[in-house]
């Protein structure tokens, strides 16, 4: 068995938005808008004076919360009530994954992404993360229906707080970090190899660009760099979790993060910190030791991420051991990885985080 699943269509080129309704309007006349009212002032007056000029007809909905069960089922609704023929989704990873998990249960819209910052992969990947209202992670929902277009205009992202941009190459790098242990211990799958291919190729951008791209962030400057970035956050990423084979291969570091997000007091982290995080919990067990794989650590030092939980509510050490508990990697899967995993393993680990100064340049 070997899947890809991908968008129909992917166009980047910085000031897209001005011409958004001459490449909507092929695969839709009419549309339902979901975003969020940072994510709408960051694409207009241009997006939706070019949506007019083209004759398609939208109605807006803003996005409060998170993608929840409920939010999916009250835009699955309007977007009925309307009739409308397509989803234009426009923001970052909630506003996204709720418009695909809409899309993907009515099976007969359009949908459009264009997201405004490069902070996930979640205009390209195949699933819709659905959390509950809290920002707790609930599911990882596999999708049917991808996009049939995705917009990318890379001068919105620029225009960015570059916060995003730096947690967008954590999550990208994971990717990699996560898989190819799955590769070294089961060789010579070619959906692994695949998957392991797409993730290293991000990894030589960041190597080469992620520095330069950062400083242009800052800048508001759309660069060679930082358009490299770009494709590296989204489409490199999103192509490796799109590949699919025999093997289960469930991201060690994205099921850390999983649980991370019922903690209340990482809510301020982005998901890519979150992420940046977890890397260095699953470095510390897949080690054995105190020590993490120095090039990553230098790394996640160098893109931000946090490296020490925070300030946390009660006995500290009871709570991290709770955190610990609440880690569950699939059983299925723990063979397939070329280390040992158990529940002292993760807690030593995150319990090392407190002890040591990861953060020390």
């Amino acid at each position: 068995m070997f899947t890809i699943k991908s968008p129909a269509r992917y166009e980047q080129q910085a000031g897209l938005r001005h011409q958004a309704g001459e490449l909507i309007r092929p695969l839709a006349a009419h549309l339902r808008i979901l975003t969020s009212p940072r994510a709408w002032r960051a694409v207009n007056p241009s997006l939706s004076e070019s949506l007019d000029r083209t004759g398609i007809r939208w109605q807006l909905d803003y996005l409060s919360g998170e993608c929840t069960d409920d939010n999916i089922a009250r835009f699955q609704q309007k977007l009925l009530e309307q009739g409308a023929e397509g989803i234009l989704a426009i923001g970052g990873g909630r506003v996204l994954d709720t418009a695909k998990a809409v899309n993907n249960a009515l099976g007969d819209r359009v949908l459009i992404a264009l997201p405004t910052l490069a902070a996930t992969c979640a205009a390209w990947s195949p699933l819709a993360i659905v959390y509950n209202a809290a920002g707790g992670h609930l599911r990882s929902q596999p999708l049917d229906a991808m996009p049939a277009l995705i917009l990318v205009d890379s001068e919105v992202i620029a225009q960015s707080d570059v916060r995003y941009l730096r947690a967008g190459i954590v999550d990208a790098l994971a990717k990699w970090i996560e898989f190819e242990p799955y590769q070294r211990h089961n060789p010579h799958q070619l959906a692994l190899d695949v998957k392991v291919s797409a993730a290293w190729q991000a990894v030589e951008i960041f190597q080469r660009w992620g520095e330069e791209a950062v400083r242009d962030n800052q800048q508001q400057q759309v660069t060679q760099a930082l358009e490299k970035v770009i494709e590296a956050n989204i489409v490199l990423a999103g192509l490796a979790n799109s590949v699919r084979g025999s093997l289960d291969t469930p991201g060690f570091a994205h099921v850390i993060h999983d649980a991370l997000t019922h903690q209340p007091e990482l809510h301020g982290w982005l998901h890519g910190e979150k992420v940046g995080f977890s890397l260095l919990i699953q470095s510390l067990v897949a080690n054995r030791n105190d020590q993490p794989d120095a090039e990553l650590l230098a790394l996640l030092r160098h893109f931000g991420s946090p490296l020490r939980l925070p300030a946390l509510q009660g006995d500290r050490a009871e709570r991290i051991e709770q955190i610990a508990a609440a880690i569950h990697f699939p059983t299925a899967s723990l063979g397939d990885l070329p280390f040992t995993l158990t529940q002292p393993a993760l807690k030593e680990a995150l319990l090392m985080t407190d002890v040591r100064d990861f953060g020390d340049r």
